[in-house]
């Protein structure tokens, strides 16, 4: 018999929706329970292409035994962190306050005023390896409220009173320390993995933001390193395209197999780029691979993005994706050996008894059809499970992917998917014009500041006055809705967002870019554009509140990062009067973190205003600040004039 989640949309709560468990969906009729009843909220968070969470799952929530014992002693909330994230930070900051660790599934309990009093992660049905089993949790937790209810209502209050610390941050005084990118280099050098590439050691994560960063800043060797040994490793699918969340091993070639829309999009963007700087073919085909896998395999009819890939399927990781040399001989024939030393597979295997393919070995002639021949085959296997649900902050990071790729590489069709994608992310709204998250979920800073970086890209990508407009409309939404008057920054929740928690600020970057230094970046390319102090103004307060620990941290603090070296380097202003075609293609084509653009109809475009053509020539401006050079009419001039390579 269904449960309360089967009414619901979210793909991860539908999983649960048979659950012998009482399970209600995050929202008034479980907390008015709680409180009418004086139970503790047991609030399980996760995901649906989460591993470990299907394991949960299967272990314990299934059980039919361990779900009367939930239902008895508490109120049970499903949450999909992606839908939620706001419920998923507090949660989970407490669960690293308690613990000093976190993760997914995460299990935390609250009073029925939603404090937080105690959280775990993953618990096994029996103990195992220094784990007390779920019962045994269970047990612990009911008994301290029914015998103890005094103290672990003070516990709540004292951690409640530690959480949000970056809320409580103030935005120092005078300009940022330009020293602050020098001290975070150095730290990306520390932990730099010379032999495979990256940062740190197993599990080893992609971490876009810091690699684009450091393109940002000159520092190459060491982005351009780590986008090699990504695309050659197993993280990297070598027959379908596409990204798996991380690599198990610190040499890329074992991946948590779940693919997630936002590092494919970021991570195409970071290949673009390398391939800007380098010329590298392999950099640029990692690129269109994994933009050809976007629009294939997540692409919604309304023209939206899904959100992910389950790791598993069948009931185990990895088993869509894996190959044994029998089962590569059977469908590649007498291309199997060369494709077999390519692919680094062999008998043993290096998952398990099977192979997860890497590309470190000689390149066949027929790659292109050995490649076709085993997604063909794969085909026939179950497929993993596809979380259907379109974010608009990780739709907005594709379609940065996208415009700006298609506008590089001469694709209209990408840019035609990225306009879409825009159209329908704007068409949801709700009564006060502010984003939704999903078609019923309100809008979180994210949504709005990646939105906002999106439409600007988007605009330089075609030229289209919507695009710039909408972009100034929400930008003036973010503002009012979300940002942080007396301490600078910005709010992660909107003024009057339902949760009864505390309004927070999370700034870090990782593994995505924050809402706050995305609204920062956001905000300081508009400036940029409209010559609006105001909107710089804001977004340097919202960069001085982060900018000291990102540079001790760089590594989670990418995309401030990047905000601040674009606030602190000289910017150019590139207004293309006149058919701007050939003169944009310049700009587009080149990789320039330091330059906005504008061209096409200067309808409210305060950058184009005045600027006219030169002896019926098309002409571009190069500005700082809107104060302009003599204007040049061939691409040559503007190629020398930007210092873009010809």
């Amino acid at each position: 018999m269904a449960n309360r989640l089967a009414a619901q949309s979210s793909a991860y709560l539908l999983q649960h929706a048979n659950n012998p468990v009482d399970w209600y969906p995050w929202g008034e009729e479980a907390l008015a329970r709680a409180r009418d009843e004086q139970r503790p909220l047991l609030v399980s968070i996760g995901y649906a292409a989460c591993h470990w969470c299907h394991v949960m799952e299967r272990e314990s929530f299934e059980d039919p035994e361990i779900a009367a014992l939930m239902n008895e002693r508490f109120v049970c909330v499903k949450v999909d962190r992606e839908e939620r994230p706001d419920v998923d930070a507090v949660c989970m900051e407490a669960c690293q306050r308690l613990t000093g660790q976190g993760g997914w599934p995460l299990n935390a309990f609250l009073t029925p005023e939603q404090e937080p009093f105690w959280a775990g992660t993953y618990f096994p049905p029996r103990p195992r390896q220094r784990l007390p089993s779920w019962r045994t949790v269970l047990e612990a937790i009911s008994d301290a409220w029914d015998r103890r209810r005094d103290d672990v209502r003070r516990q709540a209050g004292e951690l409640r009173e530690s959480l949000g610390g970056a809320t409580r941050l103030h935005a120092p005084e005078g300009p940022i320390d330009p020293a602050v990118l020098g001290e975070a280099l150095e730290g990306l050098r520390a932990i730099h993995d010379p032999l495979n590439g990256g940062f740190g050691g197993a599990p080893k994560f992609p971490q876009a933001p810091a690699i684009e960063f450091l393109l940002a800043a000159g520092e190459t060797e060491i982005a351009l390193g780590a986008l090699r040994a990504m695309a050659t490793g197993g993280i990297f699918d070598q027959v379908g395209g596409g990204f798996s969340r991380y690599a198990v091993d610190a040499g890329w070639i074992v991946p948590h197999f779940e693919k997630m829309l936002y590092d494919n999009a970021l991570l195409a963007r970071a290949y673009l780029h390398g391939w800007q700087i380098s010329g590298e073919p392999l950099l640029r085909e990692t690129c269109e691979r994994t933009l050809h896998w976007a629009l294939t395999e997540m692409r919604a009819p309304d023209g939206g993005f899904h959100s992910s890939l389950d790791a598993d399927s069948e009931g185990e990781e990895g088993r869509f994706y894996v190959w044994t040399t029998a089962q590569l001989r059977e469908a590649l024939g007498d291309a199997a050996e060369s494709a077999i030393a390519h692919f680094g597979a062999t008998d043993e295997g290096n998952f398990e008894d099977a192979n997860v393919l890497t590309a470190r070995g000689p390149v066949p002639e027929r790659l292109d059809g050995i490649r076709a021949r085993l997604l063909s085959a794969r085909a026939a296997r179950a497929r993993p499970g596809l979380d259907d649900k379109r974010l608009t902050s990780w739709n907005a990071l594709m379609i940065s992917a996208l415009a700006e790729a298609g506008a590089a590489l001469d694709n209209a069709d990408w840019l035609s998917a990225a306009s879409d994608c825009a159209r329908l992310l704007l068409s949801r709204r709700d009564d006060r014009g502010r984003l939704l998250r999903t078609d019923s979920i309100p809008g979180f800073l994210d949504d709005h500041a990646h939105l906002l970086e999106a439409l600007l890209t988007l605009y330089e990508a075609t030229f289209e006055p919507r695009w710039f407009a909408e972009a100034r409309a929400l930008a003036d939404t973010l503002v009012e809705q979300f940002a942080d008057d007396d301490g600078g920054g910005f709010f992660t929740t909107a003024i009057g967002h339902e949760l009864g928690f505390e309004r927070r600020r999370d700034l870090d970057d990782s593994p995505l870019p924050s809402g706050s230094s995305s609204a920062a970046f956001g905000l300081l390319r508009l400036a940029r554009l409209t010559g609006d102090g105001g909107c710089e103004e804001r977004a340097v307060r919202a960069l001085a509140l982060v900018a000291p620990v990102a540079a001790r941290y760089p590594h989670g603090f990418g995309h401030a990062l990047q905000a601040i070296d674009f606030h602190l380097a000289p910017v150019r202003e590139v207004a293309i009067a006149g058919d701007p075609d050939e003169l944009a293609r310049v700009v587009r084509r080149a990789y320039r973190p330091h330059v906005v653009l504008a061209g096409g109809p200067a309808d409210g475009v305060e950058l184009l205003a005045g600027r006219e053509p030169v002896a019926g020539r098309p002409a571009a401006y190069v500005c700082d600040r809107f104060t302009c050079r003599a204007p040049v009419t061939s691409p040559e001039a503007l190629a020398a004039s930007l210092g873009i390579p010809s």
